[in-house]
């Protein structure tokens, strides 16, 4: 039985073995054809075959080193990787590409790819961040290099996207310490908000958590706490009465800010 199994084993693999020489693609592989290799793997690469193409330019970056022809070469590699959504290889080899030809025409578009990859990377408002920071800096970092760019306009959109994002997540931890009744922890990351996105449309809202959550922190203190914490209470709600008179948040803003200058008459 056992030996039934083994030349059933035999026989399927030398019969795929078979199959794999007889496949063209793996033909083509074998070849020393290098002007038939290029235009296949062109070929896979117009019509998306990635998967194919990519061993074939593999092969022809070596072939080509210091050619040329190399630098095409890299750059619909890079491509490839790119097509394959495969974003980290993508951007290292456009990076990459950057590094061997400088003052390549194609320079411009994968240095705009770098960021765009990264951008591609970027996840969800409530997961990590760190491609939404390499985005930002990659897209930055085109539009310095070239400000005369048609693809400026789409760099600054991109970006704006990403500090959504950012500010966004920013905004959920802010508001989940709260929830956690973490007062000097909420006051802090909303204080963070405000300087990492000046020119926020929550402004109105962060302001008014800022002054809640120290006027909530103030309230729960030990004694010797309480009058520094009543004072930064009354500082931020000055400040946001000062930019906000009319929020919706006045009424409960100079409640807690009439019961805080009532508690500092003790001091």
């Amino acid at each position: 039985m056992i030996q039934k199994k083994i030349l059933h084993f035999v026989y399927l693999a030398s019969f795929l073995l078979l199959l794999s020489s007889c496949d063209p693609y793996q033909k083509l592989l074998k070849s020393n054809d290098f002007e038939l290799k290029y235009e296949k793997a062109k070929e896979y690469y117009n019509t998306g075959i990635y998967h194919k193409a990519i061993p074939l330019f593999e092969e022809l970056m070596i072939r080509h080193k210091g050619t040329q022809k190399a630098e095409k070469l890299y750059y619909f590699y890079a491509y490839c990787h790119y097509g394959q959504d495969s974003y980290v290889m993508a951007a290292y080899y456009f990076k990459s590409f950057i590094d061997y030809y400088p003052t390549s025409k194609l320079a411009e578009d994968a240095q705009y790819m770098i960021g765009y990859c990264n951008y591609k990377m970027t996840p969800k408002a409530s997961l990590d961040q760190t491609y939404a920071e390499k985005a930002i800096e990659a897209l930055q970092l085109f539009i310095n290099a070239y400000p005369y760019s048609e693809k400026v306009a789409k760099c600054n959109e991109l970006i704006d996207d990403v500090r959504d994002r950012l500010e966004e997540k920013a905004h959920k931890n802010a508001m989940l310490y709260y929830n956690l009744k973490s007062y000097k922890s909420s006051a802090a990351s909303y204080q963070n908000i405000l300087k990492e996105f000046p020119d926020t449309d929550r402004k109105e809202e962060v302001m008014f958590m800022i002054t809640k959550s120290y006027y909530l922190l103030a309230q729960k203190s030990i004694a010797s706490k309480k009058k520094e914490r009543y004072d930064l209470t009354v500082e931020s709600y000055l400040d946001f009465i000062d930019q906000f008179p009319t929020s919706k948040y006045v009424r409960e803003a100079e409640r807690m800010y009439a019961t805080c200058l009532n508690n500092l008459k003790k001091y």
